[in-house]
């Protein structure tokens, strides 16, 4: 071949020029070019020395000037001294250290006085007033052998820089395998010093550090965030190696971190360094957006946690103002590896008190000067009349932003730090509705944006294989409603507690905790995860606590007689390779570790033993103090190697050994993309992850990854909300009209806010009872109050909000409101639901798909290959404003639930629990995401039809249920009589509300409902006013009678609140 396609022709010289110019650094060949000596080519003194000493003193020189000649050399002793018995990691560190903050010296001044300093290696504030060298073919021997590596990279003489070079049709896993690993155990002084090892062919390059195996090597390839990407060497060395960015990567993006079993240095991915810089930025404006700093959206996987350090680090490093970042978790988990990540890069001392343990104790934190403080949202729970703090240079950085921005301690927050400023961060926001709306009015917009799809196309995270493994379920048992039947006939219920019993039966609990559908599946995931015993740890996701253990349970079955068949195969072994293979497999098995891993709550042992479980073991087990199952469980090589959940570590946890994730439990947008990223981490070995779906997610994860799998760029822009002070009028007006609502009930808001002790919770009680006069009066008063609460949280970053003119009117409010709710508090009906399972339970059968347990589904695709805009295109946003950007689904859904509230059928429990499992198998056959909604948007025009249809028939929507319900059994009435039944809906209907509003809770009483269905019957039954005896029987009198009493007693509690009025 040509020399013009050669290896140094074609890579090593194009390289080196493209250093040289546009990116100004000077070149330099030595092969055997290079003569020693202090006026040789480099001023080597042999090849011994990585260290080119001529030109690091130059530098010292130069950027120190005034110092005595022994203070520069103090300073290259020390940058030359190594502790041969430190790892290479420790020697990169210290030097790392020394390069970046300065080498500390000792010299005396001309006056006498002993000096001591720390002499500056770089200049970060002007780059370009640093030597850059870019040396090709330099000879450096080691202990025993000689290497010539391709490029070395020296920055005022210190080689930070090793790029090693490849042909153009090579694999960049051999330059790893075979060359940086050799030039590793050769040359290592090479590399006490290095701070980038560039891995390219001319075509292709990665980047990563010396700890970095391969997979963790990264591409470059965006110069900017809103670039689509382009995966070459050019571009990575253009966003590498310019000056200003080369040196802003060294200073302010290269950590050690120590937390984890194997210390690391961690060199920002490209997507970190855009999106920080960005939002460094961002604090730099932070006046001019008057504290709203934005919203840093990476999504799972992309290392979060790293970022937030790289971001906090180089404000520490870069601005004045000696800032304190507020780490803010909502959960203990997320908090507690927060901590554990800044102490293990050395931002946080070991055992420094800086963790909130209490209000006071945060209270306590914030008004010293911590460089760092981390809490959670929670310990905001004093309801102080000042501020915590008036610092300025407090910046708040709140972890998971959609879930910790809102509400009582949210708003405490705000009030006890007005002057702070906010930067949410989250790996999946709450896209395209109000709550995405609400997060930029508190946070401001997103910052930075890199979404699943693109994380997996630059390899920051695995991509993620989905197998839907879901069994085909049916009603066994033509009984189902008389079993039911009597289930609620033997507790006596009166009829407002059936009926909400009667709605609990109607969802699809029951169905999905059917025990033979928990059976199958467990035994399906033992037989499934058993055969990829080598892949690495697993975790299964049910559906609520109670079902985690029952899980466990069953698993435990399996598990045990997947061990007795090993065993039995071992005693059947036909040679001595198959039986060492088996007792491998055999030790594994009886290793692993399965445990329940779900959070504590009050009374559990009773709420367990209920349903016939014992949760106390694995509590023993959760609260072990010698265990730590977080670390166990994130530790490749512990026998913990299968975690059962229901919502515990399905987010900001990171374990990377988990390859495998078995999901039974309906889930939906931002907890789906959390959960599921559970599986997506890069891990040596770990080509991909998979997701096990039992629940046909397929809907679900089809609309999550329509929403964030492409990033914000696709969504329709929220709803604007009106300028602030439009806002705060209205919420003025909110306020002043609840305060004179309960003076109209003769209760004065003012004395509470006054009164101390027992006199205000006297006063509490006595505005309860004002409220609670009657039904009306309730809901007149919850729906005040509402009001102000959710005006209070799209206002939570106004300061006016917080002056006690507000504050301490609607702190009483919320008081009355709580006490209010409190008495709302719907009476236990968990034993009635726990009878009626059962029977569910029974009823519900797995039918046989041929499928053998463990067996393949032929269902497995790869999520990161799906067509994404054909997604976007699916889930269409809907371009009503008022709507806010609903998916189509969720249209549906809302629209139906309040049709059908207004105007309900009647359907038995056989067709409801029918229709579930129809639902649930139509997801299990589904084996491709592509599917249209077609269906629904037909069901969408017939809703809008059918929503018309009042107005057609001349009726309001209370008076067309009355008339469909008494025309339901009549096929075809006559125009003439329809008219009259239309007359007699619309005049019943008047009669019955004005007659319940006579009565305060007339549910209660027996007299009350006895006259109600009395007006009913004798208004259908009386020859002048009511239905036509030539069409409707006695019979069809007093069978329409009692239906429409039923109707008037669950839609109406009372004559003005009602599903007509909401």
């Amino acid at each position: 071949m040509s020399h013009d396609y050669s290896e140094d022709k074609l890579v090593q010289q194009t390289t080196a020029a493209f250093l040289a110019d546009p990116l100004g650094w000077q070149p330099v060949y030595a092969y055997n070019d290079e003569t020693f000596g202090l006026g040789g080519l480099l001023g080597r003194k042999d090849d011994t020395e990585v260290v080119l000493t001529r030109s690091l003193l130059a530098a010292l020189r130069r950027l120190n000037p005034g110092r005595p000649e022994d203070a520069y050399h103090q300073a290259v002793d020390a940058l030359t001294s190594y502790d041969a018995a430190k790892t290479l990691l420790h020697i990169n560190a210290e030097m790392y250290t020394l390069q970046r903050e300065g080498v500390p010296v000792t010299y005396r001044t001309p006056q006498g006085k002993e000096r001591s300093e720390r002499l500056r290696v770089f200049d970060f504030e002007y780059p370009e007033n640093n030597e850059f060298l870019a040396v090709r073919e330099l000879w450096v021997r080691g202990p025993i052998y000689r290497r010539r590596p391709d490029i070395i990279g020296f920055v005022n003489g210190l080689p930070l820089l090793f790029i090693e070079l490849k042909k153009h049709h090579k694999d960049l896993r051999v330059a790893y395998d075979e060359n940086l690993s050799d030039y590793r155990d050769t040359i290592p002084h090479l590399f006490y010093h290095n701070a980038f090892i560039v891995l390219a062919n001319g075509l292709r390059g990665r980047i990563g550090s010396l700890t970095s195996k391969y997979e963790h090597f990264g591409e470059w390839k965006r110069l900017a965030e809103n670039e689509p990407g382009k995966v070459d060497f050019q571009t990575l060395l253009l966003g590498v190696c310019r000056k200003a960015s080369f040196m802003d990567l060294f200073e302010n993006f290269i950590l050690f971190d120590r937390s984890k079993a194997e210390p690391r240095k961690i060199i920002a991915r490209n997507h970190q360094y855009l999106g920080v810089n960005q939002s460094f930025a961002a604090v730099q404006e932070r006046e001019v957006r008057a504290g709203k700093l934005g919203v840093f959206w990476h999504t799972q996987g992309a290392g979060k946690s790293y970022s937030m350090a790289f971001l906090a680090r180089k404000v520490h490093r870069k601005l004045p103002g000696d800032y304190t970042f507020l780490m803010l978790t909502d959960r203990l988990e997320l908090d507690k590896q927060l901590y554990k990540t800044f102490v293990g890069i050395g931002e946080v001392a070991e055992g420094e008190e800086c963790r909130a343990t209490s209000g006071p104790h945060l209270q306590t934190l914030l008004g010293q000067n911590h460089r760092y403080v981390f809490s959670l949202i929670h310990k905001f729970n004093l309801d102080n009349q000042e501020p915590y703090s008036q610092r300025s240079n407090l910046i708040v950085f709140s972890d998971e932003a959609h879930r910790t921005q809102y509400g009582l301690f949210a708003r405490r927050m705000r009030f006890a730090l007005p002057k702070a400023a906010y930067m949410g961060f989250t790996g999946t926001p709450l896209l395209g509705g109000p709550e995405d709306q609400l997060t930029r009015q508190i946070f401001g917009d997103y910052v930075s944006v890199y979404d699943f799809y693109r994380a997996v196309e630059d390899g920051s995270t695995v991509p993620l294989y989905y197998d839907n493994r879901g069994e085909k379920l049916g009603i066994t048992t033509e009984s189902l409603n008389d079993k039911i039947a009597d289930v609620l006939d033997s507790y006596d219920l009166e009829e407002e507690k059936e009926e909400r019993v009667r709605r609990a039966l109607s969802q699809e609990y029951a169905v999905i905790t059917a025990p033979e559908r928990l059976e199958r599946i467990a035994q399906d995931f033992v037989a499934h995860y058993t055969k990829r015993w080598q892949t690495g740890k697993a975790m299964i996701v049910c559906v609520d606590k109670l079902t985690t253990v029952r899980m466990h349970a069953l698993i435990e079955k399996y598990w045990q007689q997947e061990i007795a068949v090993c065993k039995k195969q071992i005693q059947q072994a036909t040679d001595d390779q198959q039986q060492a293979e088996l007792e491998t497999y055999l030790e594994w098995l009886q290793s692993t570790e399965r445990l329940v891993i779900v959070s504590e709550e009050q009374n559990e042992v009773k709420t367990f033993q209920k349903f016939g479980l014992d949760i106390t073991p694995h509590r023993k087990i959760m609260k072990d103090p010698n265990r730590d199952l977080e670390e166990e469980f994130k530790k490749e090589d512990h026998p913990f190697r299968v975690a059962v959940v229901c919502a515990m570590w399905l987010t900001g946890f990171d374990v990377e050994a988990l390859s495998t994730l078995y999901i039974d439990k309906p889930m939906k947008m931002h907890t789906l993309m959390q959960t599921i990223a559970r599986a997506n981490r890069v891990k040596e070995g770990k080509p991909n992850g998979l997701i096990v779906d039992y629940n046909g997610l397929v809907k679900s994860l089809r609309q999550a990854l329509a929403v964030y799998a492409a990033g914000a760029g696709g969504e329709t822009a929220p709803d604007p909300l009106p300028p602030v002070d439009q806002l705060f009028k209205r919420y003025d007006e909110a306020l002043q009209n609840c305060s004179a609502y309960l003076s109209e009930l003769g209760f004065e808001l003012s004395d509470l806010i006054e009164a101390e002790g027992f006199d205000k919770l006297e006063l509490i009680q006595k505005g309860v009872e004002a409220v609670c006069l009657n039904d009306e009066t309730r809901a007149r008063f919850r729906a005040s109050v509402h009001e102000v609460l959710e005006l209070s949280q799209t206002l939570l970053s106004e300061n006016r909000l917080y002056w006690p003119v507000y504050k301490q009117r609607q702190d009483a409010l919320e008081a009355l409101f709580e006490q209010v709710e409190d008495h709302r508090q719907p009476e236990d009906i968990s034993d009635i639901l726990n009878d009626a399972y059962k029977v569910i339970g029974q009823s519900v059968g797995v039918y046989s798909t041929g499928q053998q347990p463990g067996g393949d589904s032929g269902k497995l695709f790869d999520i990161s290959q799906i067509d994404i805009q054909k997604l976007r295109q699916e889930f269409e946003h809907s371009p009503r404003q008022n709507l806010a950007v609903q998916t189509l689904k969720e249209r549906v859904e809302k629209r139906l639930e309040i049709m059908l509230r207004r105007n309900p059928r009647r359907v038995d429990f056989s067709e409801r629990f029918q229709k579930i499992v129809d639902e649930y198998n139509q997801e299990t056959d589904r084996a491709t995401i592509e599917k249209t909604f077609e269906a629904l948007l037909n069901l969408v025009e017939a809703l809008s039809d059918e929503e018309q249809r009042s107005v057609r028939e001349g009726l309001d929507e209370e008076s067309l249920a009355i008339f469909d319900l008494l025309c339901e059994r009549k096929n075809e009435l006559n125009p003439r009589t329809r008219n009259r039944v239309k007359k007699i809906a619309q005049e019943l209907i008047e009669k019955i509300k004005a007659e319940i509003g006579k009565v305060d809770n007339w549910r209660a009483k027996d007299t009350t409902k006895a006259q109600i269905r009395s007006l009913i019957f004798n208004y259908l039954y009386d020859e002048q006013t009511g239905l036509p005896v030539d069409v409707y029987s006695p019979e069809d009198v007093n069978t329409l009678a009692e239906e429409l009493f039923k109707h008037v007693y669950v839609q109406y509690p009372d004559a003005v609140e009602n599903v007509y009025n909401q």
